[in-house]
């Protein structure tokens, strides 16, 4: 059933995220199976959304010239 290893990368944990949620729409999976799979798209979501965090946390803006760090609602 779904893997229990942590993503390589944002597009990885993705990848398998669309995977697994498609598995789960065919209504073949087992229940037992339904919920591991859940529980692991559970984990992929977060992992994306944690990178997309630290992408957000890593732009970049220019003002007046100067590259200055992206500042968020919550950094101000």
């Amino acid at each position: 059933m779904p893997k229990a290893t942590t993503p390589k990368d944002f597009e990885s944990a993705l990848a398998e995220l669309e995977k697994t949620v498609a598995q789960m729409e065919s209504g073949k999976l087992s229940l037992e199976d339904s919920l591991a799979a859940y529980e692991r798209g559970a984990v992929l979501l977060n992992y994306c959304r944690e990178a997309i965090n630290k992408a957000e946390q890593q732009v970049q803006t220019l003002e007046n010239g100067v590259m200055k760090p992206f500042l968020t609602g919550k950094d101000e």
